[in-house]
Order: structure tokens, then C-alpha cells, then sequence
């Protein structure tokens, strides 16, 4: 067995030795007998298969002699992989006294596959050293595997020079895994240099190069480097370099060069297989084009769940909520199984869509699947009860969760800052330093909603304050844009009005739009022409202000300059967003806008609706119409 804990010192020291007195072993002989077990382990399928083929190896070869079928032996448990196999690849290594170069590389392969066990490779690496043997270029790159598993790059290093004194530096294969290891630990510069200083370099030298940019934040260098790859290199890129390249589109939301790149895969007839196809769907919906997306993903001729999920979340960052519900459905009537991502995709376009019911079934999965409302799935659990208007069963999860975090705690606190429960979510947020949770930004939104729901404006101040003071957290404009709805909801409005004027930062439209609504309140008409000014020049196309500022003029009775209001809107060819409301009634959503009538049962609906007003009215109750029609 391969044990004992790893000694980094002594492996560094063992590889300054300048010279080896074993030579690199030579090309080894087969006989018959060998070449016939060697045909039977490439036929073997499976570890029983292998272990039948090893007790006939053992009954008629030596243990000692032709170490290449033990050699083979070992490489098959490392590309069958399971723990199980690998156990065995060990009790066959501690069986062979004398093992050669060959049966080490075979055993290193094995070991260096697993983070697990890079450790113990490295050891087995050391050992090698210490007896004397001269690694060769499989050697060295399988060591500087398990240095990169572990990030370890001192010793990365130490290999590094220790390639050089022995040769193996002019390696592709040495340099290829070279490079991964400076990538894995941040260090972009010794990629390049590595990269600039190959004699030979080959698509995996590239592909590396292009992945060593996108991960550490530089995808435009990624993809400079790919154009340089096909048009002076003259390389054809594969399906792996084609992903990494899209991963890049994707951060940089680049669209144009996405497309480029489609076409690139076209032209040269790229094998498009599962991964390829998920790269350019999350490509697509991430650029924007959620239709070319859906197209890219009806073509697929395979797809798996990273593919649903994919289009799902897609289109759940777009705002296309019910298009993602949609395609979360067809995933179900195909009897794709979903896993935790779908699960957190779907339930989050349920909280933004309103879908209670759906989101209850998604519930009732979790748990009948034993999936533990936890982490990622719980969060939006929390999140999508709140957001469907069931905060007490938003509560009852949130008490379930056994592991709660920052984010955890933030659903619920704003959860219950939309509900009005001001004083519940201050109460939840004071027990965060109790367990040891630091709010974030979105915290203090909650926060700052709650104190402003309640009216609570020194305590709101104090929060405010608390975010630089106490937290390190810069406020951003939602944050100040919070505090004028809280002073202004409380009637401070001149307070409100100098705390914009004292911004550090410019104040947008969500800061005018709460410093507007609160003129609506306390019915400040001079102010509020001055608050929609400013919104006009930061959003000139959106008609919420000019709505809102009718009704300041309609509640002063100043029904000319809301006419006149009426008519600048006209001559900008704005017309008002007709309201909206919805309803989920046995699983299916349905829409009301004012005026229209295509609902199949409009007709009643309108009969009814005339009945309510009826007795309304004969009850006394008026219904106030001051908004723009």
C-alpha cells in the first residue's frame, strides 16, 4: 500500500540532484504469451473481466517478469476510475518488488487522476527520485497533475527546473501540463512565458493558453488568442477549445463575436456534440438572443440536463420567466429528470412569475426525492414562497434550513420587509451577528425596506450608517435611493431633498423616482416638477414619471398642466403601459390588462366586475381614479 504523509521539502531536495545513475529503461520485449495477455486486457470491459484475466496472468507469467502487462494492468483501474479499481491498481503496485519506470508511470497515472490521492502520488513521485530513476515526459506531466489538483505551486515550480536540468522541458506534453499548473494558480504571466518559449506547440498548447486567460478574468485576451491560433498557426480548433472560446462570448456578452464564432464551426465543420451545443445556447441567452438560443437547442440532436438547465436559467436571467416555465414543463413531459439547478431555475422564475402552485409542486419533489432544502434550493425556496405573497410558509422553510447563510437570511428579510412585517425582518437581522453572518448589500436593501415600511427613520439612519462604518460595504444608489423613500414616506421631504443633494455619487433614476413618489404623498407639486425634470433627462422614453407627476397635478387640482403633461407624453409618442394583473387558477396563469377583451370569458368577467361596482357604490365606497388613462 502507498501511505505516509507527503514530505514537500524532501521531494524539492531529491529533485536538485543534477544526475541519475539509472539510465531511461529501454523499450521492452513481449514474448507470445505476453502479447496474448496484453490483447486480453484491451478486450476487458470491466474489473470482474480484468480480475479473471490477472489470476490467469499470475497462474502463467512470473510476478517479476514482462512488467508491461502490470503495467497494463494498472492503466486499465485508472480509465476505469471507480475508488474500488483503484484500491486494486495499489495491491497489484505493492505486489511487485522491483516495479520499473513503466509500472510507476502506470501507478502515478492512476493516483494524479484524483485530488484525492495527488498526494500520495507526489510521495510515490518522490520515492521514484530517491531510488534513483530518471522520469520521462509521462512522468513529469502526471506529477505536475497532482501539483495542479492541489495548487501547489512551490513544488510546481521545483518540477519545473528539475525538467529543464533533465531535458524534458522541450517536451509539448511537459510544457502543455506545465502551463496548467502556473494556470490553476493564478499566475498568467508564467503561462505566456511558458507558452512564447515552446519550440513546438500543438492545439492543447493553445487550448490551454485560451482557457488560462477566460478563467483568470481576461476572455478578450482569450479570444484574441484563439484568432491567432487559426490564422498564423493555421490550427483547426476542437470541440473543448470551441467552449472555453464561448465561455468568453458569454462573459464579455459579446454577440457579434459569438455569432463569429458559430460561424467559425459551420465553415469548418466542427463536430457540434452535447457540450459544443450547451456553449452556444448559454452563449446565446447570456448575448441576449433568446430565439437563436431556442434554435440552437431544437437542433441539438442530444441533449442531457445541462442542457435543459441551461435554457431554463437562460431564459430565467433574460425575464423570460414563463418561457423558462414553459421549457421546464416540456423537460417533465419527456421524462428528463431534473437535478438542483433545474430545481433553483424554475423556482426562481416561479417567484417572479407568481406561480404558487407550480412552486408548491416543486416543493412537494424536493421532498419526496429526500433532496435537502438546503443551500442553493433553499434559499429560492424561501425566495419564491415570499415573493408568491405565502411568507409564513417563506418562515417555515427558513426555520428548516439546517445550514443558513448570508443569503438565506437576506430572502427573508426582505420577504418580510415587502409584507409590511418591518419589525419581524429588523428582528431577523439582529440575530445574524449571533451566527456569525455578515450581511452583504442586498441585506441592507431589506433592511433599509423595513425601517422605511415601519417609519423608523433614526433606526434607518443608524443602518445606513452601519454599512461603511461597522460592515466595509459602500452604499449604492439603491441604498440612498431607500433612504429618500424612508425620510420622504416620514413627511421629511426638505431632509430628503438635501440628503440627494449631498450624494457622494450621482443620484439615478430609482433615487429621483422615490424623491418623486414621496412628492405624490405630501402632495409637493414644485418639488415634484423639479424630481421629473431629472428623470426625464436620465429616462426619457419611460412613462412611469410623467404618470406620476399627472397625479400630483390631478390630487392639486391643476388640471391644465396635466393636460399639458398629457400632451408632451403624445407628441413623444408615449402612451401609458396598460395595468396588469394576474391570477393562477389549477396550474394556469391568466393575464387582465385594462381594455382587453380577449380573455374567452371576458364577457362574464366584465358582467361580474359591473355587479362589484354596483355594490360598491351602494355601500358608499367610491373608487378613486387619479391615475392617466
Amino acid at each position: 500500500m502507498l501511505t505516509g504523509s507527503l514530505n514537500i521539502q524532501r521531494i524539492g531536495k531529491v529533485m536538485s540532484f543534477s544526475s541519475f545513475t539509472c539510465p531511461i529503461p529501454r523499450a521492452y520485449d513481449v514474448n507470445a504469451q505476453g502479447l496474448y495477455f496484453l490483447n486480453r486486457l484491451d478486450s476487458c470491459k470491466s474489473i470482474a473481466e480484468l480480475k479473471q484475466t490477472h489470476a490467469s496472468i499470475i497462474k502463467t507469467i512470473p510476478l517479476q517478469t514482462q512488467q508491461l502487462i502490470y503495467a497494463k494492468l494498472i492503466s486499465f483501474c485508472a480509465t476505469t476510475s471507480p475508488s474500488a479499481n483503484l484500491s486494486y491498481a495499489r495491491s497489484i503496485f505493492a505486489h511487485l518488488e522491483s516495479p520499473n519506470l513503466l509500472v510507476y508511470n502506470a501507478i502515478l497515472r492512476c493516483l494524479s487522476s484524483s485530488k484525492n490521492n495527488s498526494l500520495e502520488a507526489l510521495e510515490l513521485y518522490r520515492e521514484m527520485l530517491v531510488k534513483g530513476f530518471v522520469p520521462d515526459n509521462y512522468t513529469i506531466p502526471f506529477a505536475l497533475k497532482a501539483c495542479a489538483q492541489l495548487q501547489l505551486l512551490g513544488l510546481g515550480e521545483a518540477i519545473h527546473g528539475h525538467s529543464v536540468k533533465t531535458g524534458m522541458a522541450l517536451d509539448v506534453y511537459v510544457n502543455n501540463t506545465l502551463m496548467r499548473v502556473y494556470a490553476v494558480c493564478g499566475i498568467i504571466r508564467a503561462v505566456r512565458r511558458l507558452f512564447d518559449g515552446m519550440p513546438h506547440r500543438d492545439l492543447v498548447s493553445w487550448t490551454t493558453l485560451i482557457q488560462a486567460y477566460v478563467k483568470m478574468g481576461f476572455p478578450r485576451e482569450g479570444i484574441r488568442a484563439f484568432f491567432q491560433m487559426c490564422d498564423h498557426a493555421k490550427l483547426r480548433a476542437d470541440g473543448m477549445t470551441l467552449v472555453i472560446v464561448l465561455s468568453a462570448c458569454s462573459k464579455l456578452g459579446d454577440l457579434s463575436m459569438g455569432r463569429e464564432i458559430h460561424r467559425y464551426m459551420h465553415e469548418n465543420k466542427v463536430n457540434s456534440d452535447v457540450f459544443v451545443g450547451n456553449a452556444l445556447v448559454d452563449m446565446y441567452l447570456k448575448c441576449g438572443d433568446a430565439d437563436l438560443a431556442r434554435k440552437v437547442f431544437d437542433a441539438m440532436p442530444a441533449k442531457n440536463v445541462v442542457s435543459w438547465n441551461s435554457l431554463i436559467l437562460g431564459l430565467a436571467q433574460q425575464g423570460e420567466f414563463k418561457e423558462a416555465l414553459d421549457v421546464f414543463r416540456k423537460m417533465q413531459s419527456i421524462g428528463v429528470k431534473p437535478d438542483d439547478v433545474t430545481l433553483v431555475g424554475v423556482l426562481n422564475s416561479c417567484a417572479n412569475q407568481g406561480v404558487l402552485e407550480l412552486g408548491k409542486w416543486v416543493h412537494a419533489y424536493i421532498d419526496r426525492n429526500r433532496i435537502r432544502a438546503d443551500g442553493y434550493i433553499g434559499n429560492a425556496l424561501v425566495d419564491m414562497y415570499a415573493k408568491c405573497g405565502s411568507i409564513d410558509q417563506a418562515f417555515r422553510v427558513f426555520e428548516a434550513m439546517k445550514c443558513k447563510d448570508v443569503y438565506s437570511y437576506t430572502a427573508m428579510i426582505v420577504g418580510l420587509a415587502m409584507h409590511g412585517q418591518g419589525q419581524n425582518a429588523l428582528k431577523l437581522f439582529s440575530e445574524m451577528p449571533k451566527m456569525g453572518i455578515e450581511p452583504d448589500e442586498v441585506t441592507f436593501v431589506g433592511v433599509l425596506m423595513a425601517c422605511s415600511h415601519v417609519g423608523l427613520v433614526e433606526e434607518g439612519w443608524k443602518h445606513f450608517e452601519d454599512m461603511s462604518r461597522v460592515y466595509n460595504l459602500s452604499p449604492q444608489t439603491e441604498h440612498y435611493g431607500c433612504m429618500v423613500d424612508l425620510l420622504g414616506r416620514a413627511g421629511l421631504i426638505d431632509e430628503a431633498e438635501e440628503f440627494i443633494r449631498n450624494m457622494p455619487i450621482e443620484p439615478d433614476a430609482f433615487v429621483w423616482g422615490a424623491l418623486l413618489g414621496a412628492c405624490r404623498i405630501h402632495g409637493k407639486v414644485e418639488l415634484g416638477q423639479s424630481a421629473l425634470e431629472k428623470l426625464v433627462k436620465i429616462e426619457p422614453e419611460r412613462d412611469g414619471a410623467y404618470i406620476l407627476m399627472s397625479n400630483i397635478y390631478s390630487s392639486a387640482n391643476r388640471w391644465r398642466d396635466a393636460l399639458k403633461l398629457r400632451k408632451a407624453m403624445k407628441e413623444r409618442n408615449m402612451t401609458k403601459t396598460p395595468g396588469c394583473s394576474s391570477i393562477e387558477l389549477d396550474g394556469v396563469i391568466h393575464e387582465f390588462r385594462k381594455g382587453d377583451k380577449s380573455h374567452p370569458k371576458s364577457k362574464e368577467i366584465y358582467i361580474l366586475l359591473d355587479e362589484f361596482t354596483c355594490h360598491l357604490k351602494n355601500w358608499g365606497h367610491l373608487v378613486h381614479t387619479s391615475v392617466l388613462s
